[in-house]
This record gives C-alpha cells, sequence and structure tokens, in this order.
C-alpha cells in the first residue's frame, strides 16, 4: 500500500534466510537485484524476500533517513509496482529528490528497506551507483504516479530574460532553490513561490545543469486533453530561477497518455501521438525510437522473440504485444462468483526528437502498464482416471492466487482437510510457469460415488463434483462443477443353492460384488419382512438363508403319487431398477405325502392336491364320481373327501382274498346349461377332465389296508399354494363410525373424553368359508389387561347389550364391500366411554375391554347364540343413572372349543 506501509501479498507464505542492515548491490544473490536503465534506477525483490511480509521503503541521502509514503513518492520521483508472484520494482528518478547527484553525470541512490511479517522486522540496504551522460536538452518521463520535466539550463538556452516590473528577486526562502517561482497555465495562469509550489505536491530541482518539474496525476493544475485521440494528463509551467547572470524564466511542459489502449484478438495495441501538440509547435524528426518493458529496452531480436512490434503511423507510435507475453502475468478474479482473469504487463515507450527550428533533442520516457478488461476463463480440470485402478482421478490447473476451500460430494460439504481425512487424496502441485494445480483421487468404493448399472454386468460409477475456491487476496469465492464418470465390467452376480429334506426346502443365497441390492421373489410374491419371518430369514452379510415347508404358500405342487408329492419353490433375485433376472433357484424335491387313508369301519379319507398342470383348478369344484359327493374341506390347494365305501359311486370288486373299493376325483366339464358331466355317462366330453384321481382300498379278511392311488393329470401339470391354520378372531378400536381406520398397536393406549364413543370390531380371520358365522357373545370391561380380574362391567350379555347400563351399546350393521368379503365373519357394535368409581372416586383412567365370540356353522343352526346375534328381545333395563360404573364382580365363562377370546386396550380417559 502506498502510505507508511507497501503491502505485498501473494498465495503462500515462505520463510525467509535473511540478515538485517545487509548492503547489497547488483550482484547480490540475496533475493535484491538493482541495475541502471536510463535516467532511472530500478531495484528488483523476488517473492523470497517479498511474500507474506509488509514493506516499508526509506530514501537514504547521507544520514538521513525519510520514509517514502505514496504523496512523497510520487513529489519525489519514486514509484512501486508488486505482481501477484509477489514480484516486486521500485524505480527512482535520477533526479529525485534524494540521490546525491554530481555534476548531473554520477547519481548515487540509496534506499532502505524494511519487511514487517509475523516473526519480526529485517532491513536491507541498497546503495546503487549510475552514471547517466546522454542528457537531451529536455527530457520528459512518465512514470505510473508522476510526470517529470527537466530542461538544460547552460548558456545554450540563451541569455536570461529581463526581470519585469514589478517583480522582485527571490529571498532567502528561495535562494535555496535557486528558484523564485513557477506560474502553472491551466489554461489560466496560477502563480505559486517554490513553497507554495512543494505544499501542492510539486516537486521542484535546480541542479548544475537542469531546471526539474515533477507533478503527480490528477493535481489542480494539470489540464485532461486528447491528442490524436488519446487522452493524456499535460502540465504546463514557467519556472524562473535566479542564475549568476540574473534571473532566467524557462518555459517548460510535460504530456503523458492515460489511454489508447485497444485489445483485439488476445493483442494489445497500444498507441501513443505521433505529433505531441503540447510539446512540439513546428516540425520534428525522430532520432530514435525504442521499446521497452520493466523500464529497461529491448532489442529487435528480444522483441521478436517475445512476439512484440513496435510501428510507427501517420499519427501514432504503436506498441503490440500478444495477451500472455512472458513479461507480463495473470491475476485472477471472481465477479458473480464466476472465474476470470486478467493479463498486466508494463510496457515502455521511448522516443528522441528533435525540432526542426530551435534544434533542441527532446528525450520522452513513458512507463505505461496496461491491463486488459476480464477475460471469463473456463477452469481447465483434466481427468486421469484408469477405471481398472478403481480410483478417481482429476486435475485441475490454476494460476497462483487461486487457493482450493472445499469439495461439495453427493453426500455434502468437506473441507480440504476433511476430505484427506476421509481418504480422498488432494494434493497441490507447482510447476515453472507460475502456476499451480490441484489433484483429487477418489476410491470407486467411496460413498460419495454413485453408481448404476446400463447393462447386467456392467457398472457405471459417476462423481459428481463441485470445487470451492477464493482468490488471493481479495478472498474472493467462486465455484466449478465436474462429474467423472468410468464404467467397469466388474458385477460378481449372487448365486443361489437349494436342498430338501423330508419336509423343507432349505435354500442359501451368497451375495455378489453389489451386496444384497436386489428384491428377492419367492414364487409369486416378493419376499416381504413377514415372510421373511416365516421362512426363518437369517443373515450374515455375505449370504442369507431360507427355510419353507414344502406346502408353504409360495411353493408349488408338481407332482402327486401314491406315497408321495413333488412340490417346488421357485427363488427369483431381481435388479431394483430394471428388473433383470440377476439369479434364478428352481428347486423340485420329493416328499413323504399319504393321499389316501382306509378305516375298518369302511370308512375312506382322501385328499386331492392342486397341481401346477391344471393351473385354473378351484379345489372346492372337484367331486368324487356322484358329483353331489363334494370336499369336507377344501381351500385354495387342498380337497379333502371322506365318505363310506358304500357311497358316492364307489365301485367295488371282489378278488379271492380281498375286495377293491374304488372312487375317482376329478374335474368336470361345464355344459351350456351348466351341468357336470361324469367321465363314462352319456353325453360326456370326448376329451379326459382336466384332473382326475383314482383312489382305492381293499380289505383282507379283518384288515383294512391302503391298496393304491392313481392321479392322472391333464394338459398340463397342476401349480398352486397351500395355506392351513385354526380359524382366528380379533378386535379392533375403529377411529370413527365409518369403520375404515383402525388404531394401531403403537397408538395404545388411545385417549378419549368421559362419554365419547368407542366404535369396536370383531373378526374372523383367515377364513374364506361363507357358512361361517361370527356371533359376539359377552364383552366386558376391566382396570387391568387380565380378562379375568375385578372389578368388571358388563358390555354385551348372551349375545345382546347389558340392560343395566344407561348408555346402551348399540350393534352395527355390516355389509359388503371392497374390504368386507363376507359381512357374517364381522360384528361391529360402539359404547360410550366411562370410568370405575368406588365410594364416588375414580379407581384408574384406563379400561381394557375383552371379549368372547363363537363361531357358528350357518347350515346347521343350533339353538342358543347361533340363531344369530342378540335375536332374543331385549330385557328389562335396570339400568342407574351414572356415567361411571361402580364395581361390579362377575366370574367368567371358561372357552368351548367354538368359542375365542380377544381383547382391546387400554382406553385411557382424558379431562382436557
Amino acid at each position: 500500500m502506498w502510505s507508511l506501509l507497501w503491502s505485498l501479498v501473494a498465495a503462500v507464505i515462505l520463510s525467509v534466510d535473511t540478515r538485517p542492515n545487509v548492503k547489497l548491490n547488483s550482484q547480490s544473490s540475496s533475493g535484491l537485484r538493482s541495475d541502471c536503465v536510463g535516467n532511472l534506477m530500478r531495484l528488483s525483490l523476488d517473492k523470497a524476500l517479498a511474500v507474506g511480509n509488509e514493506l516499508e521503503v526509506e530514501a537514504v541521502n547521507c544520514t538521513q533517513h525519510i520514509v517514502l509514503t505514496p504523496g512523497l513518492a510520487a513529489q519525489c520521483g519514486y514509484s512501486m509496482e508488486s505482481d501477484p508472484w509477489g514480484n516486486t520494482r521500485i524505480y527512482s528518478s535520477l533526479l529525485g529528490c534524494y540521490v546525491d547527484n554530481k555534476d548531473d553525470q554520477t547519481f548515487n541512490v540509496g534506499l532502505r528497506l524494511r519487511l514487517y511479517s509475523q516473526s519480526g522486522v529485517v532491513t536491507h540496504d541498497v546503495d546503487q551507483t549510475c552514471i547517466y551522460t546522454r542528457w537531451a536538452s529536455r527530457e520528459i518521463l512518465c512514470d505510473r504516479n508522476y510526470m517529470e520535466v527537466s530542461d538544460f539550463i547552460a548558456g545554450a538556452k540563451g541569455p536570461a530574460q529581463d526581470v519585469k516590473e514589478g517583480n522582485n528577486p527571490p529571498d532567502a526562502s528561495g535562494a535555496a532553490h535557486g528558484i523564485w517561482k513557477l506560474t502553472f497555465y491551466t489554461p489560466e495562469p496560477v502563480a505559486m513561490v517554490p513553497r507554495e509550489a512543494e505544499q501542492a505536491g510539486y516537486g521542484l530541482m535546480l541542479t548544475s545543469t537542469r531546471l526539474v518539474v515533477r507533478s503527480p496525476y490528477n493535481t489542480a493544475e494539470t489540464t485532461s486533453e486528447e491528442v490524436g485521440g488519446v487522452p493524456m494528463e499535460v502540465i504546463r509551467v514557467s519556472a524562473y530561477y535566479q542564475t549568476l547572470h540574473g534571473l532566467n524564466v524557462v518555459n517548460m511542459a510535460a504530456a503523458c497518455p492515460t489511454g489508447g489502449v485497444l485489445f483485439i484478438n488476445n493483442l494489445i495495441s497500444w498507441h501513443v501521438p505521433r505529433l505531441m501538440t503540447p510539446l512540439v509547435d513546428d516540425s520534428f524528426e525522430v532520432l530514435e525510437l525504442h521499446m521497452g518493458i520493466n523500464g529497461k529496452r529491448l532489442d529487435r531480436s528480444q522483441m521478436v522473440t517475445r512476439g512484440y512490434t513496435l510501428s510507427t503511423t501517420r499519427h501514432h507510435f504503436v506498441i503490440e504485444i500478444p495477451v500472455g507475453s512472458p513479461d507480463g502475468h495473470f491475476k485472477s478474479h471472481a465477479p458473480d462468483y464466476q472465474y476470470h482473469i486478467t493479463y498486466s504487463v508494463e510496457p515502455m515507450l521511448e522516443v528522441l526528437w528533435r525540432t526542426t527550428g530551435t534544434q533542441d533533442d527532446t528525450r520522452y520516457k513513458v512507463l505505461f502498464p496496461i491491463t486488459t478488461p476480464l477475460m471469463p476463463q473456463l477452469p481447465h480440470f483434466q481427468e486421469n482416471t484408469v477405471p481398472e485402478a478403481r480410483v478417481f482421478t482429476v486435475l485441475g490447473t490454476f494460476l497462483h492466487d487461486v487457493v482450493l476451500k472445499n469439495i461439495t460430494f453427493s453426500t455434502g460439504v468437506l473441507t480440504v482437510e476433511e476430505s484427506n481425512a476421509r481418504g480422498f487424496t488432494i494434493q497441490e502441485h507447482r510447476y515453472k510457469n507460475g502456476t499451480k494445480g490441484y489433484s483429487l483421487s477418489v476410491p470407486f468404493d467411496s460413498d460419495v460415488v454413485l453408481k448404476n448399472n446400463p447393462e447386467l454386468l456392467v457398472t457405471t460409477y459417476s462423481l459428481p463434483l463441485t470445487f470451492g475456491f477464493i482468490v488471493l487476496p481479495e478472498e474472493t469465492p467462486f465455484a466449478h462443477q465436474v462429474e467423472l464418470q468410468a464404467s467397469l465390467k466388474d458385477v460378481e452376480l449372487p448365486t443361489i443353492t437349494g436342498t430338501c429334506d423330508k419336509k423343507h426346502f432349505y435354500i442359501t443365497v451368497k451375495y455378489g460384488s453389489q451386496g444384497n441390492n436386489f428384491q428377492a421373489m419367492v414364487g409369486y410374491s416378493h419376499l416381504t419382512p413377514e415372510m421373511a419371518e416365516e421362512y426363518k430369514f437369517q443373515e450374515n452379510g455375505t449370504h442369507f438363508s431360507l427355510v419353507l415347508p414344502y406346502d408353504a404358500a409360495d411353493t408349488a405342487f408338481e407332482l402327486m403319487k401314491t406315497d408321495s408329492l413333488r412340490a417346488r419353490v421357485d427363488l427369483l433375485l431381481l435388479d431394483h431398477i430394471n428388473n433383470w433376472v440377476l439369479a434364478d433357484l428352481y428347486l423340485s424335491c420329493t416328499f413323504p405325502f399319504t393321499t389316501t387313508t382306509c378305516y375298518p369301519n369302511g370308512t375312506m379319507t382322501a385328499t386331492a392336491v392342486k397341481v401346477q398342470s391344471v393351473a385354473q383348478l378351484v379345489p372346492s369344484r372337484l367331486t368324487l364320481k356322484d358329483q353331489s359327493c363334494k370336499p369336507v374341506f377344501s381351500d385354495d390347494r387342498f380337497a379333502l373327501f371322506s365318505f363310506s365305501v358304500d357311497s358316492c359311486g364307489t365301485t367295488r370288486t371282489f378278488f379271492d382274498h380281498y375286495i377293491l373299493y374304488e372312487n375317482e376325483i376329478g374335474l368336470y366339464y361345464n355344459d351350456k346349461k351348466g351341468l357336470y358331466y361324469n367321465r363314462g355317462v352319456a353325453n360326456t366330453s370326448p376329451i379326459d377332465p382336466p384332473y382326475r384321481q383314482t383312489i382305492s382300498c381293499y380289505y383282507v379278511v379283518n384288515e383294512t389296508q391302503t391298496f393304491a392311488v392313481g392321479s392322472k393329470q391333464r394338459l398340463y401339470e397342476p401349480k398352486a399354494d397351500i395355506s392351513s391354520g385354526q380359524l382366528m378372531v380379533q378386535i379392533r378400536l375403529a377411529q370413527d363410525s365409518s369403520y375404515q381406520l383402525f388404531y394401531q398397536a403403537e397408538d395404545y393406549p388411545v385417549v378419549k373424553y368421559l362419554r365419547q364413543p368407542l366404535y369396536f370390531e370383531v373378526e374372523l380371520i383367515e377364513s374364506t368359508d361363507p357358512n361361517l358365522e361370527l356371533i359376539v357373545e359377552k364383552c366386558w370391561a376391566t382396570l387391568d389387561e387380565d380378562r379375568t380380574s375385578v372389578p368388571s362391567w358388563d358390555i354385551i350379555v348372551d349375545g345382546c347389550e347389558n340392560p343395566d347400563d344407561i348408555y346402551l351399546t348399540v350393534f352395527h350393521p355390516v355389509v359388503s364391500d371392497s374390504r368386507v368379503l363376507f359381512p357374517s365373519h364381522i360384528k361391529r357394535f360402539s359404547m360410550n366411554m366411562f370410568t370405575f368409581t368406588k365410594d364416588q372416586a375414580v379407581l384408574k383412567d384406563e379400561i381394557y375391554v375383552h371379549c368372547d365370540a363363537v363361531i357358528c356353522d350357518t347350515t346347521s343352526r343350533a339353538d342358543g347364540l347361533c340363531r344369530g346375534q342378540c335375536v332374543q328381545p331385549t330385557r328389562q333395563s335396570n339400568a342407574r343413572p351414572y356415567e361411571q360404573k361402580g364395581a361390579k364382580r362377575t366370574r367368567r365363562g371358561t372357552n368351548s372349543t367354538r368359542q375365542r377370546q380377544i381383547s382391546s386396550g387400554p382406553v385411557e380417559l382424558t379431562s382436557g
């Protein structure tokens, strides 16, 4: 910064091995280099010294040490420029304020540099001697922060001008300068004595041969003019100075360009007016024309190597520099969160011309820093992934001033340190051209990598990334998104093995490379958690196993023989997304199975099985030869027949020492009238029935033995499911009178207000027999979960409401809908919420409801409860006018074989 301290900021802080108070020259190897470039002394600091420090510069003249603030530097002929790498250049005019000048030929420039860092202060002293004798009559210097003009004042300038009337010679205060006064033209004349001019920021000096005036840009006495289409800062001044011959006056002018730069197709074109009208009044001749960089001239070969051109047109001197040339530098920017770069370079133009009339020479030297406009730049990322290594690798290249701060993965944002801790290797790389790179490596198996399978054996791995950067020193953030992809034929499919014993299938699934990422199907059903529990599912991380009974609901029957049944289980492993079959098992085994039993009393029982070859078989439609003999039991897989040998069309055949009884289980065709015909009877279909099973028994003397069982499957081998179990009853509490939504186990205890209705549903489940009816025999409430606990209160008595209740229990009708297939299997009733009291005190805020239900056969109704729910007239009510029940003790009866016990609760009373 141009204040007490000039700040030098770079991306990385480097430690520097330096010693204080070291005097350096141009041959020093400690990071300081000084040289003479015409009428300037140039001092260069490389980044090894400057990075991470704050720099203070002092001018040294003998014992004087003057801190160069920005204002004083512009007034006294000093300037400084630093690039983003930390490389710094300090320029000093040989006619500067604190330069030791010997006869305008030998110039000693002294500087002291103080580098401030966290570890302390390091001081460097610089003393550079420059010899410069090629002075032109007039020299104009345009540096980055000031313009300087000096004129030769020897006898060649002619006799001193007379002092006009009213002008007094300088007093003692002006004698030190030898300058009496100055008149600036803005264009109106403004007169100042030297002290006033110095207070206004101007630098004044009278040497043995030259008069020097130096002006910062944009002072009140400078003007902005356009010369040849180029904006320029111009100063015009007349300086009065005292010599041995009297008072003289010199008319001086300086003009420095502030524009004239064009950017076309990555080429910088800098135009400087050829005819400097503020400086030249008549014709002139250009004697020398030079181009330079950073204050130093370049020869023709150097310009060609770098691609620079210097040309002259009718109106301009033109310097052309390709963007990206080695003498400049790039800088990163991030406006609006987008990455941009600029390119900066400092060309120099030096012209020596001679005016035709006066034959005076003018050396015109301009140091002109140029920075391009913001150029959008897409960060360069190179993917170096080798899929077989199963690691994503990407390299991003940036300018030195870009710092990686974090990376957004599919699972969240991680800093660089957190990413490395997770095993994602992030490294920074430095290159000789000043750029740097960041490389990232992420294993395919990481949880931040997304995976999918476009083909059965192929895995595509995707790694979406958002890199978060900042630009130094501003710490401006920006981001860049990259998505990496790789494919490998690396899928190891799961495998299935299975065995059988006399009752069960045993199945083992070994996971493949993708673990348990699949959907298992047993038969035609997806493997649900309920099925897994039923089939004894076990898992250990690499395998899972199932144990299925041969007659499980998800197995299929293929073939029935005299004493065995061949059953099959199908297990498929399907891809979740594409439904591909990853593995399959079709395991068939033969299990012991008795189809026919012959009893000594002349009764036969026979079991028919739905086999897979008769897919449309409905076991309940099977009959014996006498089609009026139907199964005594059937479900969707089995039909059980029980009959005496002298019924149902059973035939008998006598042999020498035994009698053979035979019948047949069959499924018969339906004619247009909806009648079935048996094979062997008139008008029978000429085609055998799709299912026929011969059953027989033979009797020897007083013994009873099974003689033979034969089954004949037509068309296809049968396939069906099997299920078995006892009839079950459940009670549920509905959320309202619609009986559509019910409270679940996790909802209990259910909270209700006093007298709020409670809607109960009692259901016979796991039965499809339309001839069964559920009757609620009795219901009662208790304080505890134990159904035999006291006190208790009757809700339903003998299938009807309790007449002693002031709020009677209400039975609700049940009709068929999408959920209710058999209304006779369900009973619904409601009651009002109450509490138990004793001596007017509430015993407990919750109740449990218990019921006994009876299952009745509607085809042979008996007397009593099986006549129907509450068919007897309502008894006389002796209800008491209380909403809170008194303690009532009643012993409950025991269960019959048709009776089922069920309970619900607790239901909790609230007063809120």
